[in-house]
């Protein structure tokens, strides 16, 4: 019997035995690669990598303008969220007030109520004062009604103020979130931009950080506030991108025309996408120092115009606030700010 039994079966068997088979041919097939009698994943050229390095910068900057504009709203929920928590507190301190006011009256209330007026009047040794009182107790009361109207506007009026603050508070952690997911972007494509940098010989990873680099033109004077954006955009020169700095010791590009302007005297808004909405839309072939230009389909970046087509503006990571021309990226718009 025992040589009639169907033989146990190893756990190899059957469909573990085929993964196991594949796994093997696998694996050889990687140590034929090795040997170099296969093909490996052809190896991308300096030209490649730079480009994709640059793509990666221009998403790291869009990503660091949303960064910016979640920021600015995160500040100014901030902001409206303290002060209606103020005002919270201020009406309900006088929520307090008007309550203590009306307790007072009806302690006072409670304390003269339980005799019927005909009874005082008839025990009074003086009705004539009575009524003098009575006519008071009258006006009392009517003051009383006011505190009563009083402390139901108060108490309407802190659940009125409670309520946007809670809505602010939504807003307010809704925009932090934001705020975090942007920046994790931004510093994923930086880390995967360095990444592929390492990979580049080091004469290569200078040019790509100079290219479009122009030797600084000399500053022609120009007149009004727009003199003084340019002349702070020079002063600028040289100074470190910093993705969503405004300065004074590091830029990113919307951060450096907000500088620059503000220099002057003209509050700009924090990014590329509604900086470009804030002054007078100019053709490109009437540019004049000042100006700021804007590039890429979604208007992710953006110079100081400084004449001769040339701008000041903040690159990307590695390379410092230098002089471009404005023909070395996708011209998308220009503006003057009012």
């Amino acid at each position: 019997m025992a040589s009639h039994r169907k033989p146990k079966q190893h756990p190899l068997v059957g469909g573990t035995a085929r993964t196991a088979a594949g796994l093997a041919l696998a694996g050889a097939a990687t140590a034929t690669v090795l040997d170099g009698t296969g093909h490996a994943a052809p190896q991308s050229t300096p030209d490649e990598v730079k480009a994709q390095v640059s793509r990666y910068y221009r998403q790291a900057e869009t990503a660091t303008e949303q960064y910016n504009g979640a920021k600015e709203r995160t500040d100014r929920a901030r902001a409206a969220l303290d002060r209606l928590q103020d005002e919270a507190a201020r009406r309900a301190e006088r929520l307090n007030d008007a309550r203590n006011a009306l307790g007072s009256y009806a302690a006072a209330q409670y304390r003269t109520g339980g005799v019927p007026s005909s009874v005082r009047l008839l025990l009074s040794s003086s009705p004539r004062r009575f009524l003098d009182r009575a006519s008071l107790t009258e006006r009392s009361g009517a003051r009383q009604a006011s505190e009563v109207a009083r402390v139901r506007r108060e108490i309407q009026e802190v659940r009125q103020v409670r309520t946007t603050a809670e809505a602010k508070l939504d807003e307010l952690e809704r925009e932090q979130r934001a705020l975090a997911r942007h920046k994790r972007t931004v510093e994923a494509k930086l880390t995967a931009a360095r990444k592929l940098l390492h990979s580049l010989p080091a004469a290569a990873r200078e040019t790509l950080h100079k290219a479009g680099e122009h030797a600084v033109p000399e500053h022609l004077p120009v007149s009004g506030r727009a003199g003084q954006a340019v002349a702070f955009a020079y002063r600028a020169l040289g100074k470190p991108y910093v993705w969503g700095a405004t300065g004074p010791s590091g830029y990113d590009c919307s951060g450096l025309t907000q500088a620059a302007w503000r220099s002057a005297g003209v509050s700009l808004p924090r990014t590329t996408y509604t900086q470009i909405n804030s002054g007078h839309r100019v053709a490109r072939d009437r540019l004049a120092p000042g100006d700021l230009v804007f590039f890429y389909s979604g208007v992710s970046h953006v110079g100081l115009y400084v004449g001769d087509g040339k701008m000041i503006h903040a690159p990307h990571p590695g390379a410092p606030v230098s002089v471009s021309g404005i023909d070395t990226m996708p011209f998308a718009g220009a503006v003057r700010p009012a």
